[in-house]
């Protein structure tokens, strides 16, 4: 199918991660006649967010935005509120800055109940605080009933790096070290099982959490730019960061299945369900592509954290088999990992 014909109507897999999403942003952006700011990273690059270079300063900006319209709003581990911060600090955080500051705007529907968005809002200002990341402006805007599933938070976050930093998803180098700081899928699956026709009983929450601690390990890591690139892998889990970053760079990433750390209940659900645990998303792990010469000492300052205690060297980047992701079984052979059409969960972030 043509991207022509693919895009006739907007399925929620163009909103999910992977192949379709991207013919989604494309069509966006396509004609954008401005996209980067004084050589920045711009819509163009579709990085985790975007970089202002200011002038005559050894600054730069990040900026970032995102739209939260996850179901159910509150689920195991977690709420719509955490992850709205969440999800817009680490993706400051996965490009090497500071977050500073965010916006937020919230859509709700007629007759969400008081009760309900108190919670959230609670959540929301709370791991803000513990994010030290300030509230700024916003806006608020109520929708008719039936129009909107409940409530949709939209937050940009604004932080700031050194511009010596060269954190990108096309910085990777022959020989990266990949490392992963989690277990995977632990999210998307704990969201499925508490969705409306699932009858699955499991004590699995979501790993949504801020990334701070993991950056914090590392920094002087990341001023030396031993860590080249940076990604949390949420909609297309790390099949569609892998893949993503395999692309951009034209090279190749070769992962050993033995080393990816799964957790036995979302291997048991993706099992049930007929679903890929590599294609789930997360919502409190990241990817590194680190220098060889230093992976093993990054590796350890990460382990040393609460967050980061499982994390693993689960792969290399090589040249051969560019724009592709190469999967080590444990019996011993070597599979693709695709790029995901969509995310296998909606509405998960």
């Amino acid at each position: 199918m043509s991207e022509k014909e693919s895009l006739k109507v907007i399925r929620l897999a163009h909103g999910a991660g992977g192949i379709l999403q991207e013919e989604l942003i494309n069509f966006i952006t396509q004609n954008i006649s401005l996209k980067n700011i004084n050589n920045g990273i711009g819509v163009g690059e579709l990085d985790d967010g975007a970089t202002i270079p200011l002038e005559n300063y050894d600054k730069e900006l990040i900026i970032t935005s995102d739209g939260h319209t996850i179901s159910p709003i509150f689920f195991p581990g977690g709420d719509l509120g955490q992850l709205s911060i969440c999800g817009t600090v680490n993706d400051i955080l996965m490009m090497g800055g500071k977050p500073i500051a965010l916006t937020s705007c919230y859509i709700i529907e007629e007759g969400f109940e008081l009760q309900k968005l108190d919670k959230i809002v609670n959540s929301f200002n709370k791991t803000a605080a513990r994010a030290n990341i300030a509230i700024i402006a916003g806006d608020t805007k109520v929708m008719p009933r039936g129009t909107l599933n409940e409530i949709i938070i939209t937050t940009t976050g604004i932080g700031i790096r050194n511009k010596s930093i060269k954190i990108e998803d096309k910085n990777l180098k022959v020989g990266d070290k990949i490392i992963l700081t989690g277990s995977i899928g632990d999210h998307g699956t704990a969201l499925m099982a508490t969705r409306e026709g699932f009858d699955i009983s499991t004590d699995l929450q979501s790993d949504i959490a801020l990334l701070s601690p993991i950056i914090d390990s590392i920094k002087n890591e990341i001023q030396n730019n031993y860590v080249h690139s940076m990604k949390d892998p949420t909609r297309g889990g790390i099949a569609g960061a892998l893949n993503d970053w395999a692309k951009k760079n034209n090279l190749s990433i070769h992962i050993e299945e033995e080393k990816i750390p799964i957790k036995r209940q979302v291997q048991a659900i993706c099992d049930m369900l007929g679903l890929d645990p590599y294609n789930i998303a997360c919502e409190g792990r990241a990817l590194l592509a680190v220098d060889s010469n230093h992976s093993e000492r990054i590796l350890e300052k990460i382990k040393e954290t609460k967050i980061g205690n499982e994390a693993e060297i689960i792969g290399v980047v090589k040249v051969d088999n560019p724009k592709n992701v190469l999967l080590k079984t444990i019996v011993g052979g070597t599979r693709y990992i695709d790029m995901p059409i969509g995310e296998p969960i909606p509405r998960i972030c």
